[in-house]
């Protein structure tokens, strides 16, 4: 009983840690987050302007043959590429948060769960109301979008003025966001389809699938399958950052050895490394004890879930890498449009009142409905101040709105009002945010 309970323990430290990395380097990549976009606004304003776009339009090609090479704008390989990965590691954030996570049972998913629901649908509702019939109408999924690394950046600012429960309930609710996002990009902003391809990556993805099934660990054949997988879903109409997210449904999550064999092989190699001169010998001077340690080493790193341990691979590359390259990319839009004029258009008003209002209004709406009908309930140390302020707060659509801009509009006058309109509603949501949130004294005070 008692070595069940030491395993399990061990297994699920290792999660809780990945967990923890998660949300420190969200909170610090969203700050990383606010000084990428605030260079791309000055860049995108500046005398250097035109050589900054005119960069991202040139084309970056891999020659592997003289009869294949295969290339895309900077710009291209930024949103289609890199992004693609930011949708991998949300996808595994979701898998993780599904099976042990906030989300891994009925009571604790479902107050987020309604709650990133309203978060979508009022918004929506807002934006179609103020376009219906107009050419602007393709942007209903813009303001639906939360941006978690920006979010939680913004939160992290507060410190310890926030409860930490807020902040799980934000990551759980950005994660539950992210997944209609998917479902949104998928279903709506995809082109002409090109069944070849699509088919083929169908065919990928239950290879993957069937790997997964028969047992087999080693990431380097997702890996080379996932590389393989974007490749057909670029080419198939499909938008590519979706093989990202089918890519984190074939991880595998157990690990190649459970705790139980690894228990058992590390007393064996403990009581083969005491049977050595450790006294007076080191493992440079002694080659079995440097086999032995190999052997620890090797089933340490067995007993890690492939999908985790990919996951922490990649964390800090989203964070710190990923989502201020995209901000770099896709921020620096021209302010030339002035106040008024975002006012003034359907497309400006539905999106800045879809994510400054639209947003907070359905977060706290619908987690009010779930836990006065029973299905959900506030946290203990949470009061419903916190959930306005988290609503707010939950409005900067930033990286995710951009990134559906891209895909809603071609025509560069709508994208520049758009991402002016994102810009300017997602400092509405944040300051509004973070006032609420100090004003809210914790649930211990009177």
């Amino acid at each position: 009983m008692d070595q069940s309970v030491d395993r399990n323990n061990t297994g699920l430290a290792y999660i809780r840690e990945t967990a923890r990395k998660f949300l420190d380097r969200e909170t610090s990549g969203g700050l990383l987050l606010i000084a990428a976009t605030i260079f791309a606004l000055v860049l995108g304003n500046s005398q250097w302007a035109d050589a900054y776009h005119h960069y991202l339009t040139d084309e970056f090609i891999f020659e592997f043959s003289e009869h294949f090479s295969f290339g895309l704008t900077i710009e291209e390989w930024i949103n289609d590429g890199l992004m693609a990965i930011f949708f991998l590691v949300a996808g595994m954030e979701l898998k993780r948060e599904i099976m042990v996570g906030e989300l891994s049972s009925f009571k604790k998913a479902s107050m987020p769960l309604l709650a990133a629901l309203g978060g979508m649908t009022i918004p929506a509702l807002i934006f179609v109301s103020l376009n219906t019939g107009t050419e602007n109408i393709s942007g209903w999924g813009i303001p639906m979008a939360t941006d978690i690394a920006y979010s939680l950046g913004i939160i992290g600012l507060l410190g310890k003025r926030v409860p930490s429960q807020l902040k799980i309930f934000l990551v759980a609710l950005a994660i539950a966001d992210d997944l209609g996002a998917i479902l949104v990009i998928a279903l709506f902003y995809s082109n002409e389809l090109s069944w070849l391809f699509l088919g083929t990556g169908v065919g990928i993805f239950i290879l993957l699938m069937l790997c997964n099934r028969f047992g087999v660990k080693s990431l380097i054949w997702y890996i080379l399958g996932g590389l393989a997988l974007w490749y057909c879903f670029l080419n198939s109409g499909v938008h590519p950052t979706i093989a990202g997210v089918l890519f984190a449904i074939t991880i595998p999550v157990k690990p190649k050895l459970d705790s139980k064999i690894l228990k058992e092989r590390t007393a064996k190699n403990v009581a083969a490394l005491e049977e050595t001169d450790i006294e007076n010998r080191d493992p440079m001077q002694d080659i079995r004890q440097r086999k032995i340690l190999k052997d620890i080493k090797t089933d340490t790193e067995n007993s890690r879930p492939p999908l985790l341990k990919l996951e922490n691979a990649l964390i800090n590359f989203n964070a710190f890498f990923i989502i201020p390259v995209f901000a770099i990319a896709n921020a620096g839009v021209k302010l030339d449009v002035g106040l008024l004029e975002v006012a003034s258009s359907s497309l400006g008003l539905g999106i800045v009142l879809g994510l400054a209002i639209g947003k907070v209004m359905g977060i706290s709406l619908f987690a009010f409905i779930g836990e006065k009908f029973g299905l959900s309930e506030l946290h203990a140390t949470l009061r419903w101040k916190h959930i306005i302020g988290m609503g707010m707060i939950a409005g900067i659509g930033f990286t995710m709105s951009l990134f559906i801009t891209n895909l809603a509009f071609t025509d560069p006058a709508l994208v520049k009002v758009s991402k002016i309109s994102i810009l300017i509603a997602s400092l509405i949501a944040a300051v509004g945010g973070v006032t609420t949130l100090l004003f809210t004294k914790p649930k211990t005070e009177n």
